[in-house]
């Protein structure tokens, strides 16, 4: 019996599929490896902090990755030959994906808006630029994933399906947001680093400027490769993960630091009163 002989295109599809079942196979390890380290913190910080916005925005940043990567290991791992229900898929999990994305970058819009201190320009230059950003990268997205092919595997035992679109718009605009929210606390810094002290600020000034420096670093990364290597977004969504891991870690470690400074503040009003 004659072997089957394959296409340049065949087998470039099954190395896209293989491409993408590592990466997320990867990004649900990362994903459970930092939540069972972080397990006993979170489970403290939901137990002891008030309800909040930030605390709802913590647990639905924690918890929409998790729809996400489920979303791509159904995708990468069921055995799937409907290009339709491929677009389906693909396109529920870039909603999916923006969605974290837009999570982690409120959490340091409001850590910015706080560091100037409820600053009415600040916040109206976020609540201006930010719908704009998150309007644009849809925009740009979903027309990209209408227009892009999809296609499935001929070769045998290789599953899931792949797409052909390019995702450099979205991706400039997000650099250039966050790029705009870095200036906006390196100003504050700057301005502010003879008169500030305490440990909170300075932790929040170093979250902020390392936050803001691994999203712009990931954004180049991708914008760069979008335009020059004819790049199809495989680790787009693996940015957003590293995102919200980074936003999630950050905020637990600023809320233990703000405990801290209470019970510290509790136990010299102690021994004052003893006195």
């Amino acid at each position: 019996m004659e072997a089957k002989r394959y296409t340049s295109d065949d087998i470039a599809v099954a190395m896209s599929l293989q491409t993408y079942t590592y990466v997320y196979t990867s990004m649900a390890t990362l994903w459970a490896y930092d939540c069972s380290c972080s397990l006993q913190e979170e489970w403290t910080f939901l137990l002891q902090s008030h309800w909040t916005k930030v605390k709802g925005l913590y647990i639905v940043t924690r918890f929409v990755p998790f729809l996400l990567i489920i979303g791509h290991l159904y995708t990468n791992f069921i055995p799937n030959e409907n290009p339709d229900k491929c677009k389906i898929l693909i396109n529920i999990c870039s909603i999916i994906s923006q969605i974290s994305g837009s999570c982690s970058e409120c959490f340091f819009m409001l850590r910015t808006y706080a560091l100037w201190k409820h600053n009415r320009f600040v916040l109206i230059v976020m609540l201006t630029f930010f719908p704009v950003v998150v309007i644009a990268c849809a925009g740009t997205g979903l027309a990209s994933i209408v227009t892009a092919s999809y296609a499935t595997s001929t070769i045998p035992g290789i599953t899931g399906c792949c797409t052909s679109d390019n995702l450099f718009i979205p991706f400039l605009l997000f650099f250039i947001f966050q790029l705009g929210l870095m200036c906006l606390t390196l100003i504050h810094a700057i301005q502010s680093w003879r008169m500030a002290s305490g440990r909170l600020y300075a932790v929040l000034v170093k979250n902020n400027i390392l936050y803001y420096t691994c999203g712009l670093f990931l954004s180049a990364v991708n914008v760069l490769a979008s335009y020059y290597l004819h790049y199809h977004a495989t680790f787009q969504d693996l940015q957003f993960i590293i995102l919200a891991i980074l936003a999630l870690r950050m905020h637990l470690h600023l809320w233990q630091i703000d405990q801290q400074a209470h019970n510290m503040d509790t136990l010299v009003c102690i021994s004052l009163s003893d006195i």
